[in-house]
């Protein structure tokens, strides 16, 4: 093994980590679920750092790092829906919002070719603010005494204010990509 590989490989491992961790969730074991989500998020920082650091960059890293991100997340909000714990609607606008990114994605491809993904800065702070949101909603039944300081009004305004970066980041992307796609001529 070349060390060069060793993002890729952190990220595999994230990758199938997504499993369990939602097997756990289902089985209503979220202070485990919530320590494999931990892992996996240390996981993402130590792959990026390793990356850019050391330039290990990679075609490979650059599309499993990210799938191994919206996978992870997105079907922890689909699963945290399904059980009541977020509201249904938040996790189909974050589904809708990746399925046009992918579905977006494959149309430039075919229209244009290949392209390197870049993320926005909204589309940052919509990754962050995901992940406080599945870290706030399984913080109280894995631990009873955090649930306190997660007041329905504070998780309210977050869910309020990750709709917002969602909606805003995925329509900033369809205006993006599709500018690229269809250039005007002059």
């Amino acid at each position: 093994m070349r060390l060069a590989t060793l993002p890729n490989l952190i990220s595999f491992a994230r990758l199938l980590l997504v499993g369990p961790i939602l097997w756990l969730m289902l089985q209503g074991r979220y202070q485990l679920a919530l320590g494999l989500f931990l892992l996996a998020g240390l996981s993402d920082g130590l792959d990026g750092y390793l990356a850019r650091r050391f330039a290990w960059q990679s075609r490979l890293g650059g599309f499993l790092d990210p799938l191994a991100d919206k996978l992870l997340v997105t079907s922890s909000f689909v699963v945290l829906a399904s059980q009541g714990l977020l509201p249904v609607a938040l996790a189909v606008v974050v589904l809708l919002r990746d399925l046009v990114i992918v579905l977006g994605a494959l149309a430039f491809y075919r229209l244009r070719g290949a392209f390197a993904a870049e993320p926005l800065p909204v589309s940052k702070l919509n990754t962050v603010l995901q992940l406080l949101v599945v870290l706030a909603v399984m913080l109280p039944p894995a631990w009873w005494w955090l649930a306190e300081p997660w007041r329905p009004e504070i998780l309210r305004g977050l869910f309020l204010l990750t709709l917002a970066t969602v909606v805003t980041s995925g329509v900033s992307y369809v205006l993006r990509w599709g500018r690229r796609a269809w250039p005007r001529r002059s």
